[in-house]
């Protein structure tokens, strides 16, 4: 499994614009061979500012690769049709990392 990591740290006030438009956007992920989930993560204010981060998960790095390359990746990563504007306290934070070892809890 490959996880691909991207941290945002949202300005204090613009929480709410940056949620609608994750909400609000058309995701190409389920389109994808390959690609297992996604999730939205929503970290606490410090310092002015709210510390998002998306967490997807890829069968392996190579399918992710292919995401990047593809047209779905590409109409997915552009503006935002959302007329609301947010602030951010920085560039977001790319991370990616292979999984050694994963444990999954089956209720």
């Amino acid at each position: 499994m490959y996880l691909v990591m991207n941290r945002f740290r949202v300005k204090v006030g613009s929480e709410a614009a940056f949620e609608e438009i994750w909400r609000s956007r058309e995701s190409k992920l389920l389109e994808r061979d390959g690609f297992v989930r996604f999730d939205l993560l929503k970290g606490e204010e410090k310092d002015g500012y709210v510390l998002f981060a998306s967490h997807a998960l890829w069968r392996d790095k190579e399918v992710f690769v292919d995401w990047t390359k593809s047209p779905q990746f590409r109409s997915s990563h552009g503006r935002p049709k959302s007329e609301q504007t947010v602030d951010y306290a920085g560039p977001p934070v790319l991370e990616c990392f292979e999984v050694i070892d994963d444990l999954t809890i089956v209720a």
